[in-house]
């Protein structure tokens, strides 16, 4: 293990997007930050390039989140390289192809849920069997990244997706009161409409620029956008806040 005395952050899904944004800015602002990927191995390597060349410290740890063994391989290698985690951002997530739920079969439904809603609770168990002072930790924050989906539903688009982020948030809820007395923070951001590589999954690469002009504030969002609020979230200035939400999608 590692002799830094910096906190130490878990991003699941940190590659890309929203999961990139928030490891560069959370390095930034002091921590040691675990970049967890499944495929992008070139683009975690990146990301950890740019914490390392603007003096943090970073290390990208490949796993798929929706499978035990290797959520648990994924922490251990955390311990091993840069301390026990104080800080989880459940941000992995996938969507397929937009289409009806009379139209989706079952084995797209165990993979959105495999990795949205399985990965979220194993990488939050393994996060808590760190940073409970009940099992001897000293504390710490978790976030998940939800979706407005969980609260627009995306009739038409992809329900399974929205609904495992129903899950996630519920999952928020649970928890955070469950281990609140424990030292452990538990929030929730919910983006939508943010500019990432997600809706190319689903069928749409240009889907926030449709969308765009319909909601409140007419434009897409950021991916630093949603990492401010992640780290807040995390820090000590939100050390009252937990199984709370905040909302980012533009007004809508």
């Amino acid at each position: 293990m590692s002799n830094n005395r910096r906190p130490v952050l878990l991003v699941t899904g940190g590659s890309r997007g929203i999961g990139a944004a928030t490891a560069r800015l959370c390095a930034a602002a002091g921590y040691s930050v675990c970049v967890n990927y499944r495929e992008a191995a070139d683009a975690a390597r990146q990301v950890v390039g740019e914490i390392e060349s603007a003096g943090g410290q970073g290390h990208a740890v490949r796993a798929d989140v929706g499978v035990e063994s290797e959520v648990e391989r994924l922490f251990e290698l955390c311990d091993e390289r840069l301390g026990p985690v104080t800080a989880l951002v459940n941000n992995a997530g996938i969507l397929e192809q937009q289409m009806r739920v009379d139209e989706m079969d079952a084995d797209r439904l165990r993979r959105v849920f495999a990795v949205n809603v399985v990965g979220a609770f194993l990488c939050a168990r393994e996060a808590v069997r760190r940073m409970s002072t009940r099992r001897g930790g000293s504390g710490g924050a978790i976030v998940n990244v939800s979706s407005a989906a969980s609260r627009l539903g995306s009739a038409g688009e992809y329900v399974d997706y929205a609904s495992s982020k129903g899950a996630l948030d519920t999952l928020t809820l649970g928890l955070s009161k469950e281990v609140a007395s424990e030292g452990i923070r538990v929030n929730a951001v919910r983006p939508g409409f943010i500019r990432t590589e997600i809706h190319a999954s689903g069928g749409e690469a240009d889907r926030v620029e449709r969308i765009a002009k319909s909601l409140p504030m007419q434009r897409g969002g950021e991916p630093d956008e949603v990492a401010q609020a992640i780290l807040w979230l995390l820090s000590d200035a939100a050390s009252y806040v937990t199984g709370s939400f905040i909302d980012i999608a533009g007004g809508r």
